[in-house]
């Protein structure tokens, strides 16, 4: 079998959630984090976005209504990235989070992007990140990116607003 190699502009288009409760998946996802609720199927469903795209994350309570959440050391989703356009921004739901004493979990910096770390209500793992410039992304000596986890300073992130 030739090796096949996936168009470079493809992109991943949405992420759908299980969830046990919609509405405080709501109140999470576009109450907190300011999606837009483009759609809903009753309380079963809702599909939101940034920006008005039909949507970037589905949430249903198809097969999980009122459900546990996964334990931990299951397999399953690590966690949903969502792209930040600027430091600026970030900063900004980092003050949200802050002044709704919503807990994170983890920041990091990675050198190619900087990365603020919580869980959703139902335990599902939630990246919320800015990426630099691809021109400052760190690099070894072969041109191959360096990719590393250290501590990302809160105090200074903050200081974008």
């Amino acid at each position: 079998m030739t090796a096949y190699k996936i168009p470079p502009n493809t992109k991943i288009g949405h992420v759908h959630l299980k969830v046990a409760d919609l509405q405080r998946s709501l109140d999470f996802y576009n109450g907190l984090l300011g999606f837009e609720i483009m759609a809903t199927y009753g309380d079963q469903a809702a599909f939101i976005s940034a920006g008005g795209y039909h949507h970037h994350i589905g949430l249903n309570t198809w097969q999980s209504k009122n459900g546990p959440q996964p334990p931990k050391n299951a397999t399953g989703l690590f966690h949903t990235a969502i792209l930040y356009p600027t430091r600026k921004d970030l900063a900004l739901i980092l003050k949200r989070l802050s002044d709704s004493n919503y807990p994170l979990t983890g920041a990091a910096d990675h050198g190619v992007s900087e990365a603020l770390y919580l869980d959703d209500p139902d335990g599902n793992g939630v990246e919320l990140y800015w990426d630099r410039p691809e021109n400052q992304w760190p690099k070894h000596e072969d041109g191959s990116l360096n990719m590393y986890t250290r501590p990302l300073s809160l105090q200074a992130l903050l200081s974008e607003i």
